[in-house]
């Protein structure tokens, strides 16, 4: 299973970006998505998570203000993310909970997207 995140960028404070994240390769569904993120000298953080029947949680730091979403025909998970801030800075994560060929659930990690943000 392969996720390919894409999306992030250079964004002025209290601009927007949208981050795509698509699963591809061999597996049977998708349960759980996520976005984490980690900033320079910081430990990996969970940002959002989505079920495969919608239900979300935030972290506090980011609630009013990102919005994650999911296609589950495409296998496809979003994070809308507004009024960013310069503390967004960070490289952000897919991840996937993915029942594959194993006939396990296995966990998977995109490789990454780079959102910064200048003040």
């Amino acid at each position: 299973v392969q996720l390919q995140a894409s999306g992030g960028g250079l964004v002025q404070a209290g601009g927007s970006l949208r981050l795509s994240c698509g699963a591809s390769g061999s597996f049977f569904s998708i349960n759980g998505m996520r976005w984490y993120r980690q900033a320079p000298g910081k430990q990996r953080e969970l940002v959002a998570a989505i079920t495969s029947g919608g239900g979300t949680n935030y972290a506090d730091s980011v609630k009013g203000r990102f919005t994650i979403s999911r296609d589950n025909a495409w296998n496809t998970v979003y994070l809308q993310m507004h009024s960013l801030k310069p503390e967004d800075t960070a490289v952000y994560y897919c991840n996937a909970e993915a029942f594959d060929n194993t006939r396990r659930w296995n966990d998977y990690w995109g490789q990454g997207t780079l959102v910064t943000v200048s003040s």
